[in-house]
């Protein structure tokens, strides 16, 4: 929607149908509408469906994340692989070292994703 790859008043697919497209669990799809339409960035409405409604803004530099832009490099890399959600989450979980194992952090990144 930033891009501009989905203007104001494009139609999106059905929950059902994008959860499909995606590889998604329809609740998961369901969610994130959800919270899209609370943040005023969709629209619905049962005979003309879901829409966008407005461009979301862009999170201003304190609000980003390394491990967001980690987990989105993350995620677009095993997509191109023809991973689906399921199997990539399994991929981060089976890889998940033992406490003992997690090396001292890099400067700068806190050991809490939620300290920020």
């Amino acid at each position: 929607m930033r891009t501009g790859a989905l203007p104001v008043g494009t139609r999106l697919p059905p929950i059902r149908q994008l959860a499909g497209d995606l590889g998604l669990a329809a609740g998961t799809v369901a969610r994130v509408y959800r919270e899209l339409e609370t943040a005023g960035v969709l629209s619905t409405a049962r005979r003309a469906g879901t829409v966008v409604a407005a461009v979301p803004e862009a999170p201003s530099a304190s609000q980003a994340h390394p491990l967001a832009e980690l987990a989105a490099d993350y995620a677009t890399r095993a997509a191109a692989l023809g991973a689906d959600a399921e199997t990539a989450a399994a991929a981060v979980h089976a890889a998940w070292p033992a406490p003992a194992d997690v090396p001292d952090q890099p400067p700068g990144v806190s050991s809490s994703w939620h300290d920020h």
